[in-house]
């Protein structure tokens, strides 16, 4: 219940929003009229159009996008329009004969042209509607984008649509209060001063010079630097209140201790412990049955597979993005198990759900999975779709079924690698496989990113560049939000897990993109790897850079893409490796400064 009423009061908040400015006009344009005959089909209208389109954005992908802006560009067309017709009254009228024409006849019961012609102006109103929330849409705050992140990745489902709902009672509330003060207004004014028709006109012009203003994209950028951030400011403690009382990741089939990063509903897992010993097979639980498949929206090394031409193998799914660090480790394990038991009956399949935007695109997928050395098949799970049908919470994680088509045991995180393989030996002698394979557990020895944790702990954790979770950040001024800004430097006063930018930066919801050169990025941080997600400029133009640790080259601290003087290059969206000390964890100031301009950084992670 609280979270509904958090929703809703999102919503009352979204007509402070600067960018919705330009389409007051188009409200208060209406306010002279009834509320019952104008203002509530316009709000009806509204109210429609957000709703198709936020409900569209939840369930349809990225493609909803693109469908957005060309409804943005009609709604643009018909507010114009309106505007002109505000200020010509006879274009006006030719052009609304036949509306009205066919509201009557729409609304003629049995053929009774006068029963039906009461109601004709409604259709006006709501046209109007319908355009003001298309452009009101693309102007919903924080809150709206984590109802909708939320039902991208988890699905729609009836709490979602409660929450949209919630959420457009309340930007229709603010709407409503404001159409009904413009209405007391526009009466005061006509009966002082008699300038009905000079408001008329007034408002006319106030719409062509909104829809301008919208047309140019000042209502997304001169009108945001005006904006004092007051929303912003009430809709982010809103959404931290969200986030609070929203279901947590379960931690109780974790079977040892784990770190967890938890942001909207995902996590990544990041966990050490010795390696046990060897233990005798136990009895293994039926979990449930082997998901659909059919969700992935691209296969890489194989045909689509599914449950069904699978039946008879053992099979082990594994969830992972290319640039998380801690499914990077487990690879040289999941490559090495799957050539191991391959012709025992093991078939694996890596799930890619990514995470960030770049690691949904085919090309970078293939690469990866290409230079990560993957023959065994991968499906590409953009939309989450396999993510939910085995109501996945971590990368990496594990799922292991049975010849039957059962998920028989699952384990998420790094480690507990002896444990996975005598899984897969007792599924495999279940099925009536001899396993003719060498004596003893696989030992493969990573390399890079896929080495090994350090033996102590890292005490930093993943962080992230971009506004929409970024902690920790130190720089004068804090975050400006998707803005360009010359940020200050503070590297000399970060304490421990502090981070900080230098230069022209333009501070994006996932990522941070350096605009000039010379651009810096410092962190305090006390682990032994140091890892940074970063990508070239927006046109794949490579980017220099140079790593310094406390003030001085890596030398032999250097990681496993750049050199022992620090120098780099990013020739492509991933993770690098840019410090592994050779004495362990310690407190150290890193600093990376690029040498070109439009590097990308999204999260460092740590080992």
């Amino acid at each position: 219940m609280l979270i509904l009423l958090v929703a809703y009061l999102g919503g009352v908040l979204t007509i402070l929003s600067p960018c919705i400015l330009p389409v007051l006009p188009f409200v208060f344009a209406r306010a002279d009229r009834p509320f019952r005959s104008h203002g509530l089909p316009m709000l009806l209208g509204m109210a429609l159009a957000f709703a198709a389109v936020a409900t569209l954005a939840a369930v349809g992908g990225g493609w909803i996008v693109t469908l957005n802006e060309y409804g943005r560009y009609a709604a643009l067309a018909v507010l114009a329009l309106f505007g002109v017709t505000l200020l010509f009254p006879a274009v006006a009228d030719r052009m609304s004969r036949p509306l009205v024409a066919l509201g009557l006849r729409m609304s003629e019961p049995r053929g009774n042209a006068g029963e039906g012609a009461g109601t004709a102006s409604v259709f006006s109103p709501l046209l109007l509607g319908v355009g003001t929330g298309l452009l009101w849409a693309p102007c919903a705050g924080p809150i709206l984008g984590l109802i909708l992140t939320g039902a991208a990745l988890n699905g729609a489902s009836v709490g979602t649509s409660l929450l949209l709902l919630a959420y457009a009672a309340g930007a229709c509330t603010s709407l409503a209060a404001a159409l009904l003060f413009g209405g007391r207004l526009f009466a005061a004014m006509k009966r002082s001063l008699h300038a009905g028709e000079w408001m008329r006109r007034a408002a006319g012009a106030a719409v062509l010079v909104g829809v301008g203003a919208i047309a140019l994209g000042l209502d997304t950028g001169l009108l945001a630097r005006l904006s004092v951030g007051t929303t912003s400011a009430l809709e982010q403690a809103l959404v931290e209140r969200i986030k609070k009382d929203a279901p947590q990741p379960s931690r109780e089939s974790l079977a040892a201790p784990v770190a967890l990063r938890e942001d909207a509903g995902l996590v990544r897992v990041s966990e050490k412990e010795d390696r046990p010993a060897a233990v005798p097979a136990r009895e293994l639980k039926v979990e449930g049955n082997f998901p659909s498949l059919a969700g992935a929206t691209e296969w890489i090394n194989s045909t689509p597979l599914t449950p069904e031409s699978l039946r008879g193998k053992v099979v082990l799914i594994d969830f992972w993005t290319y640039s998380c660090i801690n499914c990077l480790r487990t690879l040289p394990y999941v490559r090495a198990w799957a050539e191991k038991y391959r012709d025992a009956g093991l078939v694996v399949i890596g799930v890619h759900t990514p995470e960030f935007a770049f690691e949904k695109r085919s090309p970078n997928v293939r690469k990866a999975a290409k230079d990560l050395g993957i023959d065994f098949p991968v499906a590409m799970d953009n939309d989450y779709a396999i993510w939910r049908g085995f109501d996945n919470r971590a990368w990496p994680a594990f799922y292991f079924i049975d010849a039957q088509g059962r998920i028989r045991h699952h384990q998420f995180g790094e480690n507990r690698y002896d444990k996975a393989e005598l899984v897969i030996q007792q599924l495999l002698a279940e099925a009536g496989q001899k396993i003719r394979v060498a004596d003893g557990l696989v030992t493969p020895l990573g390399q890079g990113t896929q080495a090994a944790p350090g033996a102590q702990p890292a005490l930093s954790g993943e962080t992230y560049l971009g506004h929409e979770r970024a902690h920790g950040f130190a720089s004068p001024g804090g975050i400006v939000r998707d803005q360009a800004k010359v940020y200050q430097p503070a590297s000399s006063s970060l304490r421990i897990n502090q981070w900080a930018i230098a230069g022209d930066w333009t501070v994006e919801a996932e990522r941070a993109v350096l605009n000039g050169v010379g651009g810096r990025i410092a962190y305090r941080f006390q682990a032994r790897d140091l890892h940074l997600v970063l990508g070239p400029a927006a046109n794949g133009k490579p980017v220099r850079f140079r790593v310094l640790v406390d003030g001085k080259p890596p030398l032999a601290d250097h990681g496993s893409d750049t050199d022992a003087e620090g120098h780099g290059v990013i020739d492509a969206q991933k993770l690098y490796q840019l410090v592994r000390q050779a004495g362990g964890a310690k407190d150290r100031l890193f600093e990376i400064e690029f040498l070109d301009a439009g590097a990308q950084a999204y999260a460092f992670t740590f080992g």
